[in-house]
């Protein structure tokens, strides 16, 4: 059984605490590492091009999927599979031992692999609250499309998807204040993607029908007392409420103020015209329509 390829696209910017962490980790079984840098300040092309990666400088174009497509597109990526890794992210010893065989394994018709998603907060993982989260990280190099999302954007192909056991994890090492000031400009995004009812898994739909403010409570709720989140120690309390009831919170008074900055009342549908104009003002590109 031949083992396959694998590529790896990393995008950055100013990622120095991370980015040694992210490659070292992967490279034992990646054939080639990828890092597009959109002008870092602080050196991480430097560490990136030292490790072994080839840099790519590129102008960040406003969103994500955009830039991680245009990484698709322009690369000489050679792979059989390619792995989307952001630099505070790394493989954990599963995944690192069982991928390149468990890739080998896949029949033609299976052009995408999900992993599981690991946090880290504070330095403490955190194993309550959510349960098991997947999310397509490989996939057969020219199969996958990164979508067009402010938020929480996935890998869409059009063939058969595997599960396999191992993990990446997501473990920041930035400080609390970077924290905030991150997930500040995250709930403007995700803001937006709930006005537009841009995500259409059920528990997103069934979240947003729930009364504003009153939703980040009972998220909290659930995933600190009902999903266990309170056995992850004084971190996993900091952890569920922040990003289960602060940021949420947040969100919320984000999409209030869209609809009073756009006239909308109450709760009403707004025009992704008016939308996109006002999110230009704050330097955001929102993406055409699915």
């Amino acid at each position: 059984m031949q083992t396959p390829t694998l590529s790896v696209v990393i995008l950055t910017y100013n990622e120095r605490p991370h980015i040694r962490r992210c490659i070292e980790r992967v490279r034992p079984i990646a054939t080639e590492i990828f890092v597009v840098d959109c002008h870092s300040t602080d050196g991480t092309q430097a560490i990136a091009r030292a490790l072994g990666a080839t840099v790519v400088e590129h102008d960040w174009p406003g969103l994500y999927a955009v830039q991680f497509n245009w990484a698709l597109d322009n690369l000489p990526i050679a792979g059989d599979w390619t792995l989307r890794l952001d630099a505070d992210e790394y493989l954990d010893e599963a995944a690192l031992r069982e991928l390149p065989a468990f890739l080998a394994r896949q029949p033609r018709t299976v052009e995408g692999v999900t992993l599981r998603l690991g946090r880290v907060f504070l330095g403490r993982p955190m194993r309550h609250g959510l349960g098991t989260i997947r999310l397509l990280r490989v996939f057969r190099t020219g199969c996958g499309r990164c979508e067009g999302k402010l938020m929480d954007e996935h890998i869409h192909l059009r063939g058969a998807v595997a599960d396999f056991d191992g993990a990446f994890v997501d473990h920041n090492l930035n400080d609390l204040s970077w924290w905030t000031r991150k997930h500040d400009g995250y709930a403007l995004r995700e803001a937006v993607d709930l006005l537009l009812a841009n995500d259409a898994t059920a528990k997103k739909q069934t979240y947003r029908r729930l009364p504003m403010f009153w939703r980040a409570a009972a998220y909290f709720v659930y995933r600190y007392f009902l999903r266990l989140g309170f056995l992850d120690g004084r971190e996993g309390f900091l952890w569920h409420f922040l990003q289960g009831w602060w940021y949420r919170t947040l969100v919320d008074a984000k999409v209030l103020e869209l609809h009073k900055c756009l006239n909308v009342t109450g709760e009403g549908k707004v025009s992704r015209g008016a939308l996109r104009e006002l999110l230009k003002s704050k330097g955001i590109t929102l993406p055409d329509a699915p």
